[in-house]
């Protein structure tokens, strides 16, 4: 079913590999932590949340990416330095997955970066993002930091397209990989539901010419649907977070940024299940059956 021209890179983070075609290695499944409005950080500006809380949302993830076979990482979102300390140092004590650094600025993710430099991170650490509209200076900290790995954010407000967002990265792309990044990631960017299709599209094509690991955040598409709750109830929202991920999975996402961790419960199930389809095309059309990916592993 999947045959690309590009050759399909694979790259390994902490363990976890992220790339390939469809089928050959299962999605990785990317849960937000510290996000605006988690329910369990008290001081958002200062650090402070819920330790116990926040550590059982991570194992569930985790025991979720035994049961399916669904590789996982975290999403560490962080609004000031202090709290980007605090976060940052807790997730890497409490889990040896990868770990998206994210800032909601340049200046938050820099701190990050030199945090990670601090403590000898790096190799787990993805910086999370540079976009078209990055700062010199940005680049010039992930070189500094010797950080490898990093997510290019696939957003132009120029010509927000599946053509836009392709010409986007393939002008970004060289600038990173001056500065040192070698295992580039790229978010093909949705911010709502009609974004969810071009950012499929760009998905197919740029592993078709690129041939790098592809996904974007899913769930932002459920996040902005304004009318889905007034509407539809409020249980239309589960299945619908879930399906946003199905989406991501079936067009060859090799990652999925999937929305607040504690949603893990219903999403990894349907992205295993997509990934179990793909991996019988595999074998059908010659793969040698692999026991340890979810079609072996959620019967």
């Amino acid at each position: 079913m999947w045959s690309f021209k590009s050759v399909q890179k694979t790259f390994e983070i902490s363990g976890v590999s992220i790339g390939g075609s469809p089928g050959e290695r299962p999605t990785v499944m990317v849960g937000s932590l510290f996000y605006s409005k988690h329910k369990v950080v008290t001081d958002m500006a200062r650090g402070e949340f819920d330790r116990a809380e926040a550590e059982q949302q991570i194992n569930r993830q985790e025991e979720l990416s035994d049961k399916t076979g669904l590789p996982c990482a975290l999403d560490v979102i962080a609004s000031t330095s202090q709290s980007m300390e605090r976060f940052l140092r807790f997730a890497v004590d409490v889990s040896d997955r990868p770990i998206f650094m994210d800032g909601s600025t340049d200046d938050i993710r820099a701190a990050g970066a030199d945090l990670a430099v601090e403590w000898g991170i790096t190799d787990r650490i993805i910086y999370n993002s540079v976009t078209p509209d990055y700062k010199q200076a940005e680049l010039e900290k992930i070189r500094e930091a010797k950080i490898e790995s990093s997510v290019i954010l696939a957003y132009t407000s120029t010509a927000f397209t599946s053509a836009g967002r392709i010409k986007a990265i393939k002008e970004l792309l060289p600038k990173l990989e001056e500065h040192g990044v070698t295992k580039p990631l790229i978010d093909t960017c949705v911010i709502d539901i009609p974004s969810l299709g071009s950012a499929s599209r760009t998905i197919i094509e740029l592993k078709q010419e690129l041939g790098l690991p592809v996904g974007n955040g899913s769930h932002n598409a459920i996040s902005t649907w304004r009318g889905l709750e007034n509407k539809f109830g409020r249980e239309a929202k589960r299945p619908s977070i879930a399906a946003a991920a199905a989406i991501t999975t079936a067009v060859g996402g090799d990652f999925c940024l999937y929305g607040p961790l504690h949603t893990a419960p219903y999403v990894f199930p349907v992205v295993a299940m997509v990934n179990a389809a793909q991996e019988q095309l595999g074998i059908e059309d010659g793969a040698k059956p692999n026991r340890a990916l979810p079609l072996f592993r959620i019967g």
